[in-house]
């Protein structure tokens, strides 16, 4: 017997993979985190199938529910929010269940930062702009940042920051990154990416903090800053110009 862990997407119920959906619609048993996966996912699960909501669940009983199914001979949707790489606490369920001898597969979901790209209908990597995207975020309850990775570090790049899990910071994110981005440079927040009360804020880094405290936001938000997000004039990239030669494209069309 199988546990799938499932990346569930951002929020709308159809961004899940074809390969997701078809992992709920075939496990009698469906384990999700309650407070962040749709309820409309659970339309896929099979009828009489058991369905527990892990919101309220210690690590230790999570592991049992997975313990149980597998004693039964069922195999598991494990459905977690977004894409499952990052901040999703799989690690920790996968080492258990190694150590338990159950069989495991992940399947991986579209990712919160995607979500928010989408809705600023933006492209995080411009031509010369900046070629990375820093997926990050700063110390919370449930974890601390290690101490090479301080969000200065990665602001002294230039690079494109998807900071998340830290919308209840904002003063002081804005704060550190104001000394290498500069007041006037773009930035937004995205809360509750493709949600139906998806919320867009657009701003500069030195107005970010003032327009979020209009309409105050305590959680499932994404901030975002760098050039790109209001770059215009940014060169084309090579891969479409009619003179770059590449092993798709025969020389001389």
């Amino acid at each position: 017997m199988t546990v799938h862990f499932i990346g569930a997407g951002p929020g709308a119920p159809d961004l899940i993979t074809v390969r997701g959906r078809d992992l709920i619609a075939r496990c009698p048993v469906c384990l999700y985190a309650g407070s962040l996966v749709p309820k409309a996912l659970l339309e896929h699960c099979p009828p009489g199938a058991r369905v527990v909501d892990t919101a309220p669940l210690s690590l230790d009983e999570i592991v049992e529910e997975c313990k149980r199914a597998t004693a039964d001979g069922h195999d598991v949707a494990r459905l977690h929010s977004g894409d499952l790489s990052v901040w999703s606490a799989m690690g920790e369920q996968l080492r258990r269940l190694r150590e338990a001898g159950i069989a495991y597969t992940v399947t991986p979901g579209v990712p919160s930062f995607a979500a928010a790209a989408a809705a600023l209908g933006q492209e995080l990597t411009l031509p010369e702009v900046a070629q990375s995207v820093v997926l990050t975020r700063t110390s919370g309850r449930a974890s601390a940042m290690p101490p090479a990775e301080k969000l200065e570090t990665f602001a002294a790049t230039g690079a494109t920051l998807a900071i998340h899990l830290s919308i209840h910071t904002i003063d002081k994110v804005v704060a550190t990154l104001l000394p290498h981005y500069g007041a006037d440079c773009p930035a937004a927040v995205v809360y509750r990416a493709s949600w139906p009360e998806e919320r867009v804020i657009r701003a500069t880094l030195g107005t970010l903090a003032d327009e979020v405290a209009k309409t105050p936001i305590e959680r499932t938000a994404l901030i975002l800053v760098g050039k790109v997000l209001q770059a215009h004039d940014f060169r084309d990239s090579a891969l479409y110009d009619a003179s770059y030669q590449r092993r798709f494209r025969g020389r001389g069309t």
